[in-house]
This record gives C-alpha cells, sequence and structure tokens, in this order.
C-alpha cells in the first residue's frame, strides 16, 4: 500500500498553493482545525484559495481578516462557485477551470484532514511527477472501489483499489492542455447510464477517469492520506506514529471511528482543535512576505504606547485586534419583519449557565459574542449540543471572539453581537438579566405603537431590576413585579450601589405609568435599550466594566435620540460573583475630546459628568 518518493523541500520564499472546497458552517469550522495544523509545521508562506458558499466567506473572511496571520492573510484568494451551485462535492474536478489560468500546481485538500508535518515536503512530491502525469493521489485505504464490501456493491471503476481525494496534487496547466474537462463530463456521463448517481462526489469520477487513462496519476506515499474510514485498512500504511503526515477523518462517524491506533489520532486533532490560534501569528524566519493588513501601523501604534502610562493596559487592549468566528453553530436566519427585535448581548465562559435561562424567556433571535479561548470555544460547542433546549433553537446566532490580552474587551464584543443583528432593532442587554417572558412580543407591539422608524429616533428603556437570591419566583407581569418589590425580594437595579445609573428611569413614575412616557439623560445614566439596528456602535476604548454603556447613552443623547420608558417592560438582572475587573475604568477625558470634535458645543453638556471620579458600569 505504501509507495515511497522523494524530493527536496522548496526554499523558505517559494509560495505554496493550497485550494479547499469549503461550503456551510460546519464546513467553516471544520477549516480552522485544518488550517491550525498546516500553520504550525510550515515554513513557507500560503496562498489559500478558497471555493466556498456564501455563508462559509462572510464567515471567513472575518476569521482570516481578524486572525492577521504573517505569510498568509493578504494571500487568500475566494473562487465563487458559478458552475455547480449547491454541488460542492463535485467542485474539485473543475478546479482547473475556476483557479487563476497563470497558476500551475496547487494542493488540494478536504476540510476533515489534519497535518503531522510540513506541508511543504507535499509540496515537493510534484518534482517526482513525469511529463504525463498530472495529478498525485493515495491510494484509496478500504476495499470499497473492489467491490466486495456487501452483497450487490457496485462501486465506480477504478484501478486496483482506487484512491482517495481527500489529499491530491493538481498540475493545473498540464490538465488543461489534456482537456481535463471534457475528459472527466463524457466519463461520468457514460458511467451515470449504468450508474444511478456518485457514491462518492468528485472522488468516484476521478477513479473512473484514472481507470480509463492510468498514465495520468503519480502515486502519492500513502502516509500523506492515512484514511480513518470505516473499513479503513491504514494500518498497513505506517509502521510508528513518526511516519503519519496527515490523518483523514473520512468516515462519518469522525472522532468516533474505530481503530487500532485511534486514540493517537484523536488527541492530535484535538491538540489543534483547542490550540491558541493567536500563537499562529508568528514570523516566518527567511521569508520575506508581505504583512497582513494594517499589521505595520498597529506594530508602530504599538510601540509609540508609554508603558508607564496609567492607562497603558487599556490603549494595549484597544490596539489589540481580537480574532472572531462569526457564527459559529448552525444559525437560521429570522424571516423578514419591519418590527422585529434582536436580543444583543456579550458573555464569557463563566455565564454559559445563563444561556438556556435566556432562552426560555426570549422567545425570538439573539445575536451574542462569546470571548473564549480555542479550548473554551470547543466546550461551548460541546454545551449546546448537550442542551435541549440551547440545540432547539435555531435563531440564536453565536459568535466566538478567540481570548487575548488580560482585559475583558465588553464593548469591541457589544459591537460585534450588534453588527450580525439581521432585525430591525435590538434590544442591548447584558447576560446577567432575565427580560419579562412577554418583552419580546410587547416590545414588537410597542415599536409599530409609537411609529418609529423614519425620522423619528427612539431609544426605548426597559426598566431594570435585580434580586439577590439565586433563587425566586420570577414575575410574570408588572402586577406580581412591584409585590416582590414591595415585600423587598426585587430591588431597582444596583439601588444598593449605583443608584444614579437608572435613577432618570424614575421607578416611581413608572409604577404608576399607563403609557411611555420621556426622560431626560443624566450623569452616568446606562439603561438597557431598544434602538434601531444602524444605531452608534459603543465605544471600544472602555475595556474592563467602567463607564462602558454610559458612555453609550451619551453618544445617543447628543444625536438627539429619545428616551422614552415602557410602562409593562422590565427586565431582571441575577446574582453573580463579582467580575474581576469591576472597578476598571479610564479614557473618560479622551472620550469627551472625541465627542467634541465630532459635535462641537452640543458635547459641552456632557463635561460635568465626564469630570465626576468614577462609576462602577
Amino acid at each position: 500500500m505504501g509507495t515511497t518518493l522523494r524530493a527536496s523541500l522548496p526554499k523558505p520564499e517559494v509560495l505554496l498553493h493550497v485550494a479547499i472546497v469549503c461550503a456551510g458552517l460546519n464546513s467553516s469550522r471544520e477549516v480552522v482545525t485544518l488550517v491550525k495544523s498546516m500553520l504550525f509545521y510550515r515554513k513557507n508562506p500560503l496562498h489559500l484559495h478558497l471555493v466556498t458558499d456564501a455563508v462559509a466567506r462572510s464567515i471567513l473572511e472575518t476569521l482570516f481578516l481578524t486572525w492577521m496571520v504573517p505569510a498568509l492573510a493578504p494571500q487568500i484568494s475566494w473562487v465563487p462557485n458559478k458552475h455547480y451551485s449547491g454541488l460542492y462535492g463535485l467542485m474539485k474536478l473543475v478546479l482547473p477551470g475556476v483557479l487563476p489560468p497563470g497558476l500551475a500546481q496547487v494542493i488540494v485538500l478536504d476540510t476533515d484532514v489534519t497535518f503531522a508535518a510540513d506541508i511543504a515536503e507535499l509540496w515537493a512530491l510534484f518534482a517526482s511527477f513525469s511529463d504525463k502525469q498530472v495529478i498525485g493521489l493515495v491510494e484509496n485505504q478500504s476495499d470499497w472501489y473492489l467491490g466486495n464490501l456487501w452483497k450487490n456493491h457496485r462501486p465506480w471503476p477504478a484501478l486496483g483499489r482506487g484512491f482517495n481525494t481527500g489529499v491530491i496534487l493538481l498540475w493545473l496547466d498540464r490538465l488543461r492542455h489534456a482537456g481535463w474537462e471534457r475528459m472527466w463530463q463524457l466519463t461520468a456521463r457514460r458511467e451515470l447510464l449504468t450508474q444511478p448517481a456518485t457514491s462518492l462526489a468528485d472522488q468516484d469520477i476521478f477513479n473512473a477517469v484514472i481507470k480509463e487513462h492510468p498514465g495520468l496519476v503519480q502515486p502519492l506515499p500513502c502516509v500523506w492520506n492515512v484514511q480513518l474510514s470505516d473499513h479503513t485498512l491504514a494500518e498497513r500504511c505506517y509502521l510508528e506514529a513518526a511516519d503519519l503526515k496527515v490523518v483523514h477523518w473520512n468516515s462519518p462517524k469522525k472522532l468516533r471511528v474505530k481503530n487500532k491506533h485511534a486514540e493517537f489520532f484523536r488527541n492530535l486533532y484535538l491538540t489543534f482543535l483547542g490550540y491558541d490560534g493567536n500563537l499562529l501569528r508568528r514570523e516566518l524566519f527567511g521569508c520575506p512576505s508581505q504583512p497582513p493588513r494594517g499589521a505595520e501601523q498597529l506594530q508602530q501604534s504599538l510601540a509609540q504606547l508609554d508603558e508607564e502610562d496609567p492607562c497603558f493596559e487599556f490603549r494595549q487592549q484597544q490596539l489589540t485586534v481580537l480574532r472572531a468566528h462569526l457564527t459559529f453553530l448552525p444559525y437560521k436566519p429570522p424571516p423578514p419583519r419591519p418590527h422585529d427585535v434582536t436580543l444583543v448581548a456579550q458573555l464569557s465562559m463563566d455565564r454559559l449557565q445563563m444561556l438556556e435561562a435566556l432562552c426560555r424567556h426570549w422567545p425570538g433571535p439573539m445575536s451574542l459574542a462569546l470571548y473564549l479561548t480555542d479550548a473554551e470555544a470547543q466546550q461551548f460547542l460541546h454545551f449546546v449540543e448537550a442542551s435541549p433546549v440551547l440545540s432547539a433553537r435555531q435563531d440564536v446566532a453565536y459568535h466566538v471572539v478567540y481570548r487575548d490580552g488580560s482585559l475583558y474587551p465588553v464593548n469591541q464584543l457589544r459591537n460585534v453581537a450588534l453588527a450580525q443583528a439581521l432585525t430591525p432593532y435590538v434590544f442591548l442587554s447584558d447576560i446577567d438579566f432575565l427580560p419579562a417572558h412577554s418583552l419580546y412580543g410587547y416590545l414588537r407591539a410597542s415599536i409599530e405603537q409609537l411609529g418609529l422608524g423614519g425620522l423619528r429616533k427612539a431609544a426605548l428603556v426597559v426598566p431594570a431590576f435585580e434580586s439577590l437570591h439565586y433563587r425566586f419566583s420570577f414575575p410574570r407581569s408588572k402586577a406580581e413585579l412591584l409585590a416582590l418589590l414591595d415585600a423587598g425580594a426585587l430591588y431597582t437595579f444596583r439601588y444598593h450601589e449605583w443608584p444614579q445609573g437608572h435613577l432618570p428611569t424614575d421607578y416611581a413614575r413608572w409604577r404608576e405609568a399607563q403609557a411611555p412616557y420621556r426622560v431626560q439623560w443624566a450623569a452616568d445614566y446606562e439603561p438597557y435599550v431598544v434602538v434601531p439596528r444602524d444605531c452608534p456602535r459603543y465605544d471600544p476604548r472602555f475595556v474592563g466594566f467602567g463607564w462602558n454603556k454610559a458612555a453609550h447613552i451619551v453618544e445617543l443623547d447628543v444625536q438627539e435620540y429619545e428616551l422614552l420608558v415602557l410602562p409593562e417592560a422590565f427586565a431582571v438582572h441575577l446574582p453573580h460573583t463579582p467580575s474581576l475587573d469591576i472597578s476598571r475604568f479610564a479614557l473618560k477625558e479622551e472620550f469627551h475630546q472625541d465627542l467634541s470634535r465630532r459635535y462641537g458645543a452640543a458635547a459641552l453638556k456632557y463635561l460635568p459628568a465626564l469630570q465626576q471620579p468614577r462609576s462602577p458600569a
């Protein structure tokens, strides 16, 4: 089953081209682990050619832009699928026609492979091709194409055991010259006269062509595609773990596949799954390459920071580009509705337990940004899959922002979640708040009744309350909430610590209110509000938990948003352990300077509030 080929490695400055077909949400997650394993071992710059659908492209564009990997980030081409819409299993067949005409050679990879060696060693095998060989493949490591796996098993024709297409070396210019497109189409049409369909997508057609034209293929050493399929014979391929180059999880069972060395393979995969992708932002020695977009300016800004500055940590965090994986889990966008509202919030690993309760209280769409390490992102994935409540919800968009730095970038996270909301309005909440069960429907009705939209700019205030008890009976109505308030079981939010944060809401008036009423901005006001999706973004300078929401309300007020308190709306904050950097806040003076620059004399109104010594939220 083994083939031995030896070739010298390409020089460190040689650019290696890699094509990957990636469609859908799950595939966009798989490709990250593949790319991590490639980057870990590589010594050459890489140019990725990603054949994607619109969903995967929007996710991966943001991911690679924010990953900022040297000798990779500028070298990504997005290949639109114009040939076989939806049939991504056949896309590898058309790569000679869709990749750039000047590109001579490319390595093609499935998203479910993991590297255990430098990809340059694989690229070096192009040198072993004869003048007639155009495709490099590893032999299939099962009896599938021999047709003896079960009774009446009729596979497509293949040369011997056939070949697996999880790892391919394509000599593109030779393929084009040989008339590859016409060749595979003729073969496929002929076979489909007797076969109902392909069983293994492009692999069946590649094998049928090679059966007819065996001189096209260069067999590759089996260690470059160790296949962990259900009927694998891969154990014949290697003597010890050090022999392995690429592991291919080509069974539907993936990590659960039975294999003599399955534990070793699983550990290799899980290592890269949880590996901190930020560590791969390292420079390649002896490899001059264009830096990622914005990297030079970023380095200059970081170099200019004064470590003696009391705000050094904050400024450093502001300049940190956070790697973001949008729509980390399957998500079905809500149908367009003119008054619909998305709940927007952010959280870290220690708040995951709030998600189930939040889903029970808010039946509408949500956009949540999670600040996690790579390893925590996998724990989060398993947490959702194991929860009947969370796994049943397809209208909750989870966006993973990977942890980097010692401070909590609360406003950057809020902006990520806000930017991904798709409804006309957003409820800007926090993860520790449970909205009233009726709030989602009530907000939509209120937006319609108030005639919002058009020229009228309004921020609808949802009065905030808190319980100091972990267990309490959640109020089903305003009347029940007032009874709990009177009994001392609930309090207005931060009543004991920072009453001015919600004082302008005027809770005494709210008790009796039958209709929305307008309130005026006051220093340190930080209500939870419903606003149009295109509202001002949060100021990312505020990290940790100091003045981050209050600054946003200032921005709304200076842009002349009406602050309207809703008489039947409420949300209740549940107790939790104090956040570690609860007292960290800074840069209020700079914030006011920016306000003055953008809004002129209108910003003077906020100067006294910004000169006050501190506020906790």
